[in-house]
């Protein structure tokens, strides 16, 4: 009897742990600001219903000159930070998750994005084009 219950145990953690892997970019993560290194924001990806992963702004970390998304052009303009979508529709592909687009709220820009885990790192790719011509952000998950 012990044998059969350590085995559905085991089991079961072991769904856990494949179930975990699907979303492995869920959850919430602090960003630098590239220029000064200093931390930024703690920005909440997560899943919607349509199966492509978003992410918005929960905390700013450092006081920007403006609340609002005043360089925006599209739906995100004055929208405020707090809350602001500046990740949306990325869908996972392999390891990596992509398809998507994320808006810098300082200067209104949007890019194309592609984001890959490694341990408690996020790579947050912006590009324009194709993934070469762009940067690199290292994003740290927030336990």
């Amino acid at each position: 009897m012990k044998k059969i219950l350590l085995t559905v145990v085991g089991l079961f953690a072991m769904l856990g742990v494949f179930a975990q892997g699907n979303d492995v970019i869920v959850g919430k993560w602090k960003t630098v600001d590239d220029e000064t290194g200093q931390a930024k924001s703690i920005v909440e990806v997560y899943k919607k219903s349509d199966g492509k992963y978003y992410g918005k702004i929960l905390e700013l970390l450092q006081k920007p000159e403006n609340d609002k998304c005043v360089k925006c052009k599209d739906d995100l303009k004055d929208k405020p930070l707090i809350g602001l979508e500046i990740i949306r529709g990325l869908t996972k592909n392999d390891n990596e998750f992509s398809g998507g687009v994320i808006t810098d709220p300082k200067s209104g820009k949007t890019y194309k994005c592609s984001v890959t885990r490694s341990g408690d790192k996020l790579s947050v790719r912006g590009y324009v084009g194709f993934s070469l011509i762009g940067r690199t952000q290292t994003w740290t998950a927030v336990k």
